[in-house]
């Protein structure tokens, strides 16, 4: 069965962006290695769950990154992934390699682990991101804490109505602050 992994930065008071939105606060580009981590996971999934909200920045800001870009070969890794996007609103998909989820969260994400292939990725939204905490469906945990408060914003662990166990499988600290927290649900 196939694991489904959560990638995403967190403020030390526990936000993943600000209240519209706002990434602003998140440390990128201090420490290449974090980068190293990023594009290791990506190279061990095929197919990335999306929000629509993230799905609007996120399709277009790697589909018209250029070659000259110093990403541009992990901009392609995301054009060309697998995308499942989540949206009560949209009717077609749009970018390149997308699709529309036709089932419910649980239904799909568990079709999707009993495929063949590589592992899931999810980098967000906010909202599919509780959802899928809250349903159990997310197998390992890799959590960028940034070394700042910012007070208000979004969560994801807000709609957990149970707990959830996790187990500790490694720590790196980065250059400029940044911790990394890969956990496991100890099921």
């Amino acid at each position: 069965m196939r694991k489904l992994k959560l990638q995403m930065h967190i403020s030390l008071d526990g936000f993943v962006a600000g209240p519209n939105g706002e990434e602003d606060w998140i440390i990128r580009g201090a420490d290449p290695t974090s980068f190293e981590l990023v594009n290791e996971l990506a190279d061990t999934s095929d197919t990335l769950l999306i929000g629509r909200k993230m799905a609007e920045n996120f399709i277009p800001h790697f589909e018209e990154m250029g070659p000259d870009h110093p990403i541009y070969t992990f901009a392609q890794k995301m054009v060309n992934l697998r995308k499942i996007l989540f949206s009560q609103t949209l009717k077609e998909p749009f970018g390149k390699n997308v699709s529309l989820a036709s089932d419910d969260l649980s239904t799909t994400v568990t079709n999707l682990k009993n495929e063949p292939g590589k592992d899931i990725l999810v980098y967000g939204g906010a909202q599919l991101v509780s959802s899928l905490i809250a349903g159990d469906h997310i197998d390992e945990f890799y959590l960028f804490i940034n070394p700042i408060l910012i007070n208000k914003g979004m969560r994801i662990f807000d709609m957990l109505g149970h707990r959830q166990k996790l187990q500790l499988i490694d720590t790196k600290a980065y250059i400029g602050g940044t911790t990394l927290l890969h956990y496991r649900l100890d099921k």
